[in-house]
């Protein structure tokens, strides 16, 4: 069983920095595309960012580029977030993700996720 385990998030003020890190259990990790996902309550899981096995590639929610960046370490199978120029509206639960699909930004696709993180931008 492939276990996520989240780290980091928490409150700041706007134009802030926060940095999200996720550690895979998994000695095949460098075989999964990884990604971010975050939700409010009352609303739907949506793509912030995801990272291909090869970390060649890198794919972005449009309300993100520009500000986020993510990244892998396969040799310490961690997939971090770095979340720069924060604005309240990225406020919401945060999850990272496996899968073992080559690239998709739609949550059913992957198979494990992390127990979510709360980043919390104020105004």
């Amino acid at each position: 069983q492939v276990q996520l385990e989240q780290s980091g998030g928490g409150l700041v003020q706007a134009g802030g920095s926060l940095r999200l890190s996720c550690a895979v259990s998994d000695r095949t990790f460098s075989r999964y595309t990884m990604g971010w996902f975050r939700q409010d309550p009352g609303k739907e899981r949506e793509f912030v960012a995801g990272i291909s096995w090869t970390t060649i590639s890198t794919f972005y929610a449009d309300s993100v580029r520009g500000r986020f960046t993510i990244s892998r370490d396969n040799a310490k199978n961690t997939v971090t977030l770095q979340m720069n120029n924060l604005k309240p509206e990225d406020t919401a639960v945060y999850y990272c993700a496996a899968t073992p699909s080559i690239y998709s930004r739609d949550p059913a696709a992957y198979s494990f996720w992390g127990q979510g993180t709360q980043v919390t931008v104020s105004s």
